[in-house]
């Protein structure tokens, strides 16, 4: 079934962890929003729908790019770092961008995590899991849409789909003066609701925990 033409907490504050884990709403709801008629989730992403990089806008991921975050959660404050790593994996059949993020908070341990995305010929970027967690080869495990090419005010859409592991959605708040504004949310994370904002040729520069635990992250610096 193919993506085009048919259509999660410390590290979840951030460019490659800022996924939550659920979704109340069906697929079908988010059809209305009209995202180019994309299938999302899609349980079988179709290699030739893929191009070998992500230089979306909003979610460019040129390999060696870093990004730091301070981060403040629960009180507490901290910094994350987010790395586009050299990578030939190929997940499904397509070859994705590999991203780590670490993330400490008062001297403890970091807490690591690596994702895995990949851009499809008209510029939407799809995540295809998460290391050890998930991806798209596992039964059951769906991609879904991280960014896409032109993000307009309304659209909603499944960031992935693994039932009882990640289910999450977002939704368009407010596109101008460069930059988008999305709300995160999950029904595995009933409480929780996040605010993403993203800038024209940087990526993910805060985010705020507008429900649940107290949380933000800024961007301190970037590529």
């Amino acid at each position: 079934m193919r993506p085009m033409g048919r259509r999660r907490l410390l590290a979840g504050l951030l460019l490659a962890a800022l996924t939550l884990s659920g979704c109340g709403a069906a697929s079908e709801d988010y059809d209305d929003a009209g995202i180019d008629e994309l299938e999302i989730p899609t349980p079988s992403p179709d290699p030739d729908d893929f191009v070998g990089y992500v230089d979306n806008a909003w979610f460019p991921l040129e390999q060696g790019s870093t990004w730091t975050y301070d981060v403040e959660a629960d009180g507490q404050a901290g910094e994350s770092t987010v790395t586009v790593e050299p990578s030939s994996l190929l997940l499904a059949g397509v070859k994705v961008t590999s991203v780590r993020s670490s993330t400490s908070l008062a001297g403890a341990p970091a807490t690591e995590t690596t994702d895995y995305y990949a851009q499809d010929q008209d510029g939407n970027v799809w995540w295809f899991g998460r290391a050890g967690v998930w991806d798209v080869t596992v039964a059951g495990a769906e991609a879904g849409l991280v960014m896409p090419a032109d993000p307009r005010v309304g659209d909603g859409w499944r960031l992935a789909l693994v039932e009882g592991v990640v289910e999450d959605r977002a939704t368009v708040e407010s596109v101008e003066d460069g930059q988008v504004i999305m709300r995160v949310e999950s029904d595995l994370t009933p409480d929780s609701v996040v605010q993403r904002t993203y800038e024209d040729g940087v990526g993910l520069v805060r985010t705020f925990n507008l429900e649940g635990p107290p949380g933000s992250s800024e961007l301190a610096s970037g590529p």
